[in-house]
């Protein structure tokens, strides 16, 4: 690969690594039964889009540490991309979401595989659980027939189960929070454990254990890796309320009908007054908020300057993890490719 850093050149790259792996095992799947092939199709979906970040992330924790480009690593790499996958297709089943990527997320679409069943709701909910299962299941096969050397892949091993407790804490931890007074402690809690660790922090650090990167080089990963991503997600509550459906894919009412934690609602709910809080609690508490809801929380958020407020702890949050991306002395490469990144995960419109 470059040396100058290209994010359309290095997506190609995994998709052509994830596309004709996941159509593979999707294919075994269905090779049991014919029933099976919208289950495999939802297989096949949750891989089609994204950015690929997370395999960004790890691919530059193996450069950083002076490694050369690597088609193994790469495999490795692409192996947190199904990670997310599965994070995606549990998440939008616990918030029960109907859109992703401006389709209907697989639990919706897998409805259509049980028409005219008894309680076919709960089987296509039920059905893409399994999905998600079978694809953090994949990620871990993926990682290690990367062809990587097998002291190599032994290194980041551990640094697996840490990431899994964490994600899944962090998904425990919203759903035990959701419909409670918002609490911007909380909130942060929220975001650093279901999404910045696993986002930045952990893949960054799993491309340096490839690597075999030194305590330095790993503190530092953590240091600008965590708060890039708690970024990360501050943009995405943003973009969950104010975003354009069309951009984001996913519609502006599932954070306000699912009253999830989120730190825009945690902000407005601090700086409110005990009338915006009553106006507040009463637009969540409806059983269906529509539209008219989302206008009038959205504009007592900009009344009370609270997406402001958030834009700021973003810029903060990026500026503390550049200004740790200077102190590591990385190779010059590594250094511009981590800076761009970490401006396309923060300055997007979707």
């Amino acid at each position: 690969m470059a040396e100058r850093w290209e994010a359309g050149a290095f997506k190609a790259r995994v998709d052509a690594v994830l596309g004709p792996f996941v159509a593979e095992e999707a294919d075994r799947l269905a090779e049991i039964d014919p029933a099976l092939a919208p289950v495999a199709r939802e297989l096949e979906q949750a891989v089609a889009d994204g950015k690929r970040l997370r395999a960004a992330f790890c691919y530059w924790g193996w450069r950083a540490a002076g490694q050369p480009d690597s088609d193994a690593l790469l495999r490795a790499a692409a192996a947190m991309e199904l990670v997310h996958a599965a994070a995606v297709v549990h998440d939008d089943l616990v918030d029960d979401s109907a859109l992703r990527h401006g389709r209907p997320t697989a639990h919706v679409a897998l409805r259509s595989a049980l028409r005219r069943r008894p309680r076919a709701v709960t089987a296509a909910r039920s059905l893409a659980m399994l999905v998600g299962d079978l694809l953090m299941s994949l990620a871990g096969q993926l990682f290690a027939t990367s062809g990587l050397p097998a002291a190599y892949l032994g290194r980041a091993r551990p640094l697996w189960a840490v990431l899994a407790r964490e994600l899944i804490a962090g998904e425990c931890l919203e759903i035990l929070h959701t419909g409670a007074d918002p609490d911007l402690a909380t909130s942060l809690k929220v975001i650093r454990y279901k999404t910045a660790k696993y986002t930045v922090e952990h893949p960054l650090l799993i491309g340096g254990a490839l690597a075999g990167a030194g305590p330095r080089l790993t503190e530092g990963y953590s240091g600008y890796g965590l708060p890039l991503g708690e970024a990360f997600q501050l943009r995405d509550d943003l973009l969950g309320l104010f975003g354009d459906p069309e951009r984001t894919g996913k519609a502006n009412l599932d954070d306000l009908r699912g009253r999830r934690p989120t730190a825009l609602l945690a902000e407005t709910w601090r700086i409110a007054g005990d009338g915006e809080r009553a106006e507040l609690g009463a637009l969540l508490g409806r059983r269906d908020p529509g539209p008219g809801a989302l206008e009038a929380v959205r504009a007592l958020m900009l009344r009370l300057k609270a997406p402001d407020r958030v834009e700021d702890m973003i810029t903060a949050r990026v500026e503390d993890a550049t200004r740790c991306l200077h102190d590591l002395d990385l190779p010059a490469s590594a250094a511009a490719a981590l800076t761009a990144l970490a401006r396309s995960a923060t300055a997007r419109q979707h």
